[in-house]
């Protein structure tokens, strides 16, 4: 169910448009800004809910015919503005909001324009937006989800009330797994670590039969890389590529695991370890590699990130990770 009782985290957030929501001092346009699987798209449909409630309620009541309707994303007063998957072009903006905003409301007090991935706009997409943002009618609220703030127009930002959705701590996060999924502690503690205070992750995570594979994978290559000679590298190199399409998800997992290991050494405790099932190995690790090396790696994941981004070749992008792992 979309409100705002069921979201974790973002306490400050949702305190403040269930205020400004309950007093009908809503503003007209609104930034949220947050990494990907932060929340922005459930705090974003808990808001328009809210506002389209005929009960006033300030979370959505979840009965009346409004929050059925905005539950199953077709409600006529909420409007999600599509795009092609690049970029949100000057027409996409033209067509689905400035054409239509004036156009009342057909049941609720407001009419609610979400723009997902708004970063993707275009100058000329920002600008014609600008337009309805500096004069909107009385009913129009905008709500932009982003990553990325900082590609907007001085003049969108000037006329948003921008929300940051920060890092949920990792207590709430495994709270809320271990209460909704079947997870035994491992994995528990793995998915925490691994959605970086992200809930969205967290749950991708903790449904995912490929991410359980990706885990198996990364194991692998961090227990054999160090015993390989450089010309074994080619099947390790070829497994990975199998899941290029989940890379970053492939070297967050190994960062995780090699902090593990720096920790290990530092502090020779096992509790606070999130890889406790591989604790020998960990510490066998420890004890063969310097701190500088364990830094060199994580530096080596660091740049391998960067690589992969900048679309550098994706095999040698992997082949000079490994020689780093190896040799440190």
């Amino acid at each position: 169910m979309t409100a705002f009782s069921n979201i974790i985290g973002h306490e400050k957030i949702i305190e403040y448009f269930k205020r400004t929501i309950s007093q009908k001092h809503v503003v007209h346009a609104y930034i949220l800004q947050g990494e990907d699987h932060s929340g922005k798209r459930m705090l974003a449909d808990a808001i328009a809910k809210a506002l389209v409630c005929k009960e006033d309620d300030a979370d959505g009541c979840g009965v009346c015919h409004d929050c059925k309707q905005a539950e199953s994303r077709n409600h006529p007063d909420i409007i999600y503005v599509g795009h092609d998957g690049g970029a949100i072009k000057v027409d996409d903006i033209r067509v689905q909001v400035n054409d239509t905003v004036d156009i009342k409301p057909y049941s609720a007090d407001y009419k609610i324009y979400i723009i997902d991935e708004a970063e993707k706009m275009n100058p000329q997409a920002q600008n014609a937006l600008l337009k309805t943002i500096e004069e909107p009618p009385a009913y129009v609220v905008i709500i932009l989800l982003t990553e990325n703030e900082q590609v907007f127009l001085p003049t969108i930002l000037s006329r948003c009330v921008t929300m940051r959705l920060l890092p949920v701590p990792d207590e709430e996060i495994r709270a809320f797994l271990k209460s909704n999924y079947d997870l035994d502690a491992h994995k528990l503690d793995v998915c925490t670590a691994f959605a970086q205070g992200k809930v969205g992750k967290a749950i991708d995570l903790a449904t995912s039969d490929e991410f359980s594979t990706l885990l198996g994978i990364m194991l692998d290559v961090v227990k054999r890389t160090d015993k390989l000679e450089e010309y074994e590298f080619g099947d390790i190199i070829k497994g990975v590529a199998e899941y290029k399409l989940k890379i970053y998800d492939f070297f967050d997992l190994m960062m995780i695991w090699y902090r593990d290991v720096l920790y290990y050494k530092a502090a020779a405790d096992v509790n606070r370890l999130i890889f406790k099932d591989e604790v020998y190995e960990i510490k066998r690790q420890a004890s063969k590699s310097s701190y500088g090396g364990l830094e060199n790696i994580i530096k080596a994941l660091e740049t391998a990130r960067a690589r992969i981004r900048a679309n550098v070749n994706f095999d040698l992008t992997v082949e000079l990770l490994l020689m780093t792992i190896k040799e440190n």
